[in-house]
């Protein structure tokens, strides 16, 4: 496999064709929390994509229909490019919380596989891995982005480049509140 940091900034050099981008919403939110930064999210789609032509880029996400900020941040990605799928949080005995939205995720890569060259996946969700491998074997090129210390090594094995956030951080977070 090539240097991470290399292939960080090899964007531009490849031939991606259209380019869809599958967001796992709380593996990103987990990765910038490790990495003690806030996402700006026009920097992310613009580093994603790298000059390629974008079909779609999209957000999963859990929700707190109580949560107005959260509300508010999702109309804010709804208005600046992105698709927004979310699912209602569930809360289990023990107190934990969750949404998992993997197959949606899912479904929505290989539903849209004829319409994009290249996928680019930020999360590190091994659960993906399969449906990572089934779009290679259709011929997608699949660009893995998540935190190296967050990501499953049979993800990154099933991908055709893997992108650790790390290597791209400074180029994707907020310089000021005033930022989206």
């Amino acid at each position: 496999m090539a240097d991470v940091t290399e292939q960080a900034h090899s964007f531009q050099n490849l031939n991606r064709g259209r380019v869809a981008i599958f967001i796992d919403g709380s593996n990103l939110f987990y990765s910038a929390l490790q990495l003690g930064i806030e996402i700006n999210y026009t920097k992310l789609l613009h580093r994603l994509t790298a000059g390629a032509k974008l079909l779609r880029a999209f957000f999963y996400t859990g929700i707190d229909p109580t949560n107005e900020k959260q509300h508010n941040f999702l109309l804010w990605m709804r208005r600046n490019g992105y698709r927004v799928i979310t699912k209602e949080i569930t809360q289990f005995p023990d107190g934990s919380k969750k949404a998992n939205l993997d197959v949606e995720l899912a479904v929505d890569m290989m539903t849209l596989a004829n319409s994009y060259d290249t996928a680019i996946l930020v999360s590190g969700d091994g659960d993906l891995a399969y449906v990572v491998n089934a779009l290679s074997y259709r011929g997608v090129r699949i660009e893995v982005v998540s935190l190296r210390s967050m990501t499953s090594d049979s993800l990154i094995n099933v991908a055709d480049s893997y992108i650790d956030l790390n290597t791209i951080k400074e180029d994707i977070q907020k310089t000021s509140n005033f930022e989206p």
